[in-house]
């Protein structure tokens, strides 16, 4: 006798795609996020050790049971802000990729394209400089996925285009994977931190002015 389930399509073809470590079923998505953005910001404050799992509820609103059922740990949860980061970087990078390919550009040019596209990031998710600045104390594998997921894949598109202008004679000769990590870091960190700026500058206080003035001073850093 055929069983009813025996026309039935296998698990495989219907499954969904693998998500990444730590990242909850869409069908959790909406509260998820949120927790994910009070993480970030914990994380960002007070580095991974300092942060607990209970903070972060508290400062969420919410159960720690429900932090716990959406990530499973606090590692769980750590790397899913770096998938979260990584994902908001993703468009920055295509963009990146694609400027090499881009006719009618010089390679300063590009250059100069690469560093607004980063500054139009930065200013889009200011509070990612800040989570850098704890995160990158880590040691081992949260920072080895750190890297691997968020920083080389912006590395390995924004240098390309540094060497090019380089040997072009369009930018001073300089180490390019220097220049990346002052120009990354020095864009990322300013704005992250634009409260140290503001007793001795109202440009805080001002977004489009201080977006300009950010980019006119990446771009003298160009040479």
């Amino acid at each position: 006798m055929k069983h009813p389930n025996d026309n039935a399509k296998p698990a495989t073809a219907t499954a969904s795609p693998r998500r990444p470590r730590g990242r909850p079923a869409s069908s959790d998505a909406g509260g998820a996020d949120a927790l994910l953005r009070s993480a970030r910001n914990a994380f960002a404050r007070s580095g991974y050790d300092a942060t607990s799992v209970r903070e972060i509820a508290r400062v969420s609103g919410v159960d720690p049971a429900l932090v716990t059922h959406h990530f499973g740990s606090k590692e769980a949860l750590w790397i899913a802000v770096v998938d979260q980061i990584a994902d908001e970087a993703a468009p920055m990078i295509a963009k990146t990729a694609a400027l090499r390919a881009t006719s009618g550009l010089g390679p300063r040019a590009r250059v100069e394209g690469a560093v607004s596209i980063l500054i139009d990031q930065v200013f889009l998710t200011p509070d990612v400089g800040m989570f850098f600045s704890t995160a990158a104390t880590e040691t081992g594998e949260r920072l080895n996925l750190l890297i691997e997921r968020v920083v080389r894949p912006f590395h390995d598109v924004f240098v390309p285009l540094l060497t090019d202008a380089i040997d072009a004679g369009e930018i001073s000769q300089q180490d390019p994977d220097i220049m990346f990590m002052m120009l990354a870091n020095g864009i990322s960190k300013t704005v992250a931190y634009s409260h140290m700026l503001g007793p001795f500058s109202s440009l805080p206080r001002r977004p489009k002015e201080f977006k300009r003035a950010v980019l006119a001073t990446a771009l003298v850093m160009l040479g």
